[in-house]
């Protein structure tokens, strides 16, 4: 190690609506020595994800909330610089759950090594061999339950998440329709990665009814990443015994004010809908198995993905909020 210094973005109140330059703050820290168990990490990647916005409220979650005074929590990809855990040495690559910082100290129990005989880029593994393409993979496979000539809706359908799991739930013999809140990403998704059919949810009118028009015979699968109204119009479309996969709710993650809804709830018990809650995370003991799949579809070219890479450790709340503007393209990825 030659820096004792450590540049961290520290959440300092928790936000009203969408995060400012008020809530998260730019410092500089001394690096504290190691305890038993721990590994400084050298970050070389975040990982940019609607969640960390939710981990910025004080409200109960699947994770507690970020401490004030903190630096925000985040998924991180780098090279272990200190161990003194004797299952990691320095040069290791390993993925963490660690901050945004230049240096995260983490147990080493909640390091994930990336295997020395890796054959993609260090950066997919904020991306499409991570959490991003491990979630659609057992969110549609395992959470989904989907069969040949099912019919999968995916919102947010350009973005990470959702782009990589309508082309899984292809592979799985669905036909697959996509909201997306642009014409050209409704294109991207057609073309490019084969969904049957695309709804701009921005132009289409009531989203109920586009949703009947894109699937005539029903949905029998729904992978919910924004809430909001678009759920809503879901609703009234699921046939009996579907399965709603409920992943996030970005519509309502800025909001300031109590969500309501769903007012069509009420679909639930008169089509006998199974709804999941679906994390990630629940799947740990499964990842590789999981990385082993992805990997061996990028390879194949069965999978597409985008990603926007944005430079600059300075550039990261920046680059953070174009995920609620919707301004990026594809997974977004800090490279510091």
């Amino acid at each position: 190690m030659q820096t004792s210094k450590n540049r961290q973005f520290i959440l300092h109140q928790r936000p009203a609506g969408t995060p400012t330059t008020d809530d998260v703050v730019l410092e500089e820290h001394s690096l504290a020595p190691l305890a038993a168990g721990q590994v400084r990490v050298r970050n070389a990647y975040f990982s940019l994800d609607p969640a960390i916005r939710g981990w910025m409220d004080d409200t109960p979650s699947y994770l507690p909330p970020i401490e004030l005074g903190t630096p925000v929590r985040s998924t991180t990809v780098g090279e272990v610089v200190e161990s003194l855990d004797p299952d990691f040495q320095p040069g290791d690559k390993v993925v963490a759950m660690g901050a945004w910082e230049e240096f995260s100290t983490v147990p080493g129990a909640m390091l994930s090594k990336v295997q020395d005989d890796n054959r993609f880029p260090l950066h997919y593994y904020a991306n499409i061999l991570g959490a991003v393409g491990l979630t659609p993979y057992f969110g549609v496979m395992d959470a989904g339950k989907p069969k040949p000539g099912d019919t999968l809706l995916m919102s947010a359908a350009a973005g990470a998440v959702g782009s990589v799991g309508g082309q899984i739930a292809k592979l799985a013999g669905c036909r697959v329709v996509g909201l997306a809140g642009s014409d050209e990403k409704c294109d991207w998704i057609i073309s490019e990665l084969g969904f049957d059919a695309a709804i701009n949810y921005k132009t289409c009118g009531l989203i109920a009814d586009a949703i009947a028009r894109a699937c005539p015979a029903g949905v029998d699968i729904y992978f919910d990443n924004v809430g909001g109204e678009i759920l809503d119009g879901a609703l009234l479309n699921l046939n009996s015994g579907a399965r709603i996969v409920f992943c996030g709710a970005i519509s309502g993650y800025n909001s300031a004010e109590p969500v309501p809804g769903p007012y069509n709830w009420w679909q639930i018990l008169a089509r006998s809908v199974t709804v999941q809650g679906y994390l990630v995370s629940d799947y740990v003991d499964r990842f590789p198995e999981g990385i082993a799949q992805m990997g061996e579809w990028v390879e194949q070219g069965k999978i597409k993905f985008r990603e926007e890479i944005v430079d600059g450790f300075e550039n990261t709340f920046s680059a953070f909020l174009k995920l609620f503007d919707g301004s990026n393209a594809g997974k977004l990825i800090l490279r510091l």
